[in-house]
């Protein structure tokens, strides 16, 4: 019982000292002020929150644009390739099937041979006729047979 006597009184002690303390760091704004620090923090988190979204819409809106352009060089280079070997296999001096043509950005290259140096400036001719074609880097060999 001693050592109850002893401490109910230190507990008394120590809490008085802490109201004490507490009320001596007393916090000058109001509640109403708190309350509109609170909304205006709210509404920048909200405002920060919507133009990240508006930049991630951009993003997504650029990279679909350069998805979609892509795509569509790559079915543009396909057509140029299947037009430039169609016109090939009409010449009867050009074997379309020892000429190897590639596309790319509407650039096409010609590899492979032709049986002489007209039939070769021919297919270039022939090549640069195509719808989409930028550039003809001809690198036919003119075979000796």
């Amino acid at each position: 019982m001693d050592r109850k006597r002893l401490l109910t009184p230190l507990l008394v002690t120590t809490f008085a000292a802490l109201a004490l303390t507490a009320c001596d760091n007393r916090n000058d704004t109001t509640v109403g002020q708190q309350v509109d620090s609170a909304i205006a923090n709210a509404d920048r988190s909200t405002e920060n929150a919507r133009d990240q979204m508006a930049e991630t819409g951009r993003d997504a809106r650029a990279a679909t644009s350069d998805v979609v352009r892509d795509a569509g060089n790559a079915v543009s280079d396909a057509a140029i390739t299947a037009s430039v070997n169609a016109e090939l296999a009409k010449d009867p001096a050009l074997s379309a099937l020892r000429i190897d043509v590639d596309t790319s950005g509407g650039r096409v290259a010609l590899k492979g041979s032709a049986p002489d140096q007209v039939a070769r400036d021919r297919a270039t001719q022939l090549a640069q006729g195509v719808d989409g074609v930028t550039a003809v880097d001809n690198q036919l060999t003119v075979s000796k047979s």
